[in-house]
């Protein structure tokens, strides 16, 4: 689609949106917010007639692009058919997407209890893992991020945390592995991997392991900067929780549905969780869904005892309908392989080619369209390019890079002292050179501030 100009109908949208809409985690009087007139496959752009590719995926949710004919289509003949139905009934299109989604879980995760999104995902999954054991804690990562609800924010570990903290919710952060800023003062992955799974045992031993529920992460974390493990970590998790009766759950929220080259992150190190939270790229981001696929074991808990939760638009027959939908697209035109195949051979590549020419870049790391560029002032120390949560004139170096991207053409994901690049899964070899080349030149103003 050509974008048409149309400036009127831009200052009345942000007209409107100054007036009336409150936006999530941002200063309501700092904000600019852009008027985006529409969007296609993987771009969109604003009411001047400016088109941006979208590195973001939306949130990274966006994984099959926007505007999917074969998703849209669906989501019309289901609202056409049935909108919505509560979810006390069997519902063709709710059975279908928990099947086809069963189908693609790791291990023998055949039970799909829906929710919302990813927040709630989590908030359900720390319950049932609570209700199975009988324990009250939960031990999450520091650099993580599982949603904004309460339980949700208080797992998570990062800045984001801090304003919703209790101090009483019953969790307990640890470090998982992260070489490149390693906390245990490792020289090797393998070395990371070994003081990482000893810390975590270490802290599972002061904490007492009869009150540990569950341990969560996310398989691969996403915003906190996609961080794929050490080889063996997660097996050494799974090993922990087994040993000690923990139930072990993994978020999938951001990294499933393709994200990284495989159907599931987990899939790529061999690990089956007991329950896995899912969302965004289940359908694309069309119409808001998540769930928790369980194992058999905590699903037979809830065989002759009510599960004590629900939500009002559980498996919601539009949203289901848009899984169905997109996994189906997923399949049909090897969306999964794609990712795969083009983050090896053109993403990871390009990357890692930028960084040779870019003394801004300190490291390149991630697997299918799941990438990380992190940005230093100096490669020797390490130094971010910005300060940890850094904001106004401190966090200006980023806010420069971010500028020279857009200007590009190219709209960036941007945190702290990173930019990750999470382009829909079908962007074809030609957009994704596009894109690297408008990195290419917004990484040379983040190389100003090299010292």
């Amino acid at each position: 689609m050509t974008p048409q100009p149309n400036p009127e109908a831009g200052a009345a949208v942000k007209a409107a949106d100054r007036a009336h809409v409150f936006h999530s985690w941002s200063a309501q009087e700092l904000i600019d917010p852009l008027a985006v007139a529409g969007a296609e496959g993987s771009y969109f752009w604003d009411y001047d007639g400016r088109r941006y590719l979208d590195f973001t995926s939306g949130l990274v949710y966006t994984n099959i692009g926007y505007q999917h004919p074969k998703v849209v289509a669906a989501i019309q003949e289901q609202a056409a058919r049935m909108t919505t139905f509560a979810p006390a009934f069997a519902v063709e299109a709710r059975s279908e997407a928990a099947r086809l989604i069963a189908e693609r879980t790791p291990g023998d995760l055949d039970k799909i209890f829906f929710t919302n999104g990813g927040a709630d995902a989590v908030e359900h999954a720390l319950r049932m893992a609570r209700l199975h054991t009988g324990r009250p804690k939960v031990l999450s990562a520091y650099r993580s991020y599982h949603g904004g609800t309460q339980q949700a924010v208080n797992v998570t570990g990062d800045p984001r945390r801090w304003a919703s903290d209790s101090g009483t919710a019953g969790v307990v952060h640890f470090w998982a592995p992260f070489l490149y800023r390693s906390r245990f003062y490792a020289e090797t992955e393998e070395q990371e991997c070994a003081r990482a799974l000893e810390h975590l045992e270490t802290t599972i031993a002061f904490e007492g392991p009869s009150t540990i529920a569950a341990i969560i992460l996310e398989t691969i974390p996403g915003t906190a900067g996609i961080m794929p493990p050490p080889p063996g970590y997660l097996a050494g998790v799974r090993e922990l929780c087994d040993k000690h009766g923990i139930v072990l759950v993994l978020d999938e929220v951001m990294a499933g549905f393709g994200r990284t080259g495989t159907w599931f992150a987990a899939d790529l190190y061999d690990v089956v969780p007991d329950l896995m939270t899912f969302a965004k790229g289940v359908n694309s981001g069309y119409v808001p869904l998540g769930g928790v696929a369980i194992s058999p074991e905590i699903a037979a808990g809830f065989a002759t005892r009510p599960y004590p939760g629900g939500l009002t638009y559980s498996g919601h027959p539009l949203a289901c309908a848009a899984a169905v939908a997109t996994i189906n697209v997923m399949e049909e035109e090897g969306v999964v392989q794609n990712a795969a195949s083009l983050g090896a051979s053109v993403v990871g590549p390009g990357l890692r080619e930028l960084a040779g020419r870019h003394p801004s870049v300190g490291e390149v790391r991630g697997t299918g369209m799941f990438w990380a560029v992190e940005l230093v002032r100096d490669r020797e120390t390490r130094e971010p390019l910005v300060p940890y949560n850094a904001s106004g004139e401190a966090n200006a170096p980023m806010a420069a890079f971010a500028a020279a991207a857009k200007k590009a053409g190219l709209w960036p994901f941007v945190n702290m002292n990173r930019t990750h690049v999470v382009p829909p899964l079908n962007t074809g070899e030609a957009e994704l050179k596009e894109g690297l080349a408008a990195l290419d030149a917004a990484l040379s103003v983040a190389d100003e501030y090299v010292r």
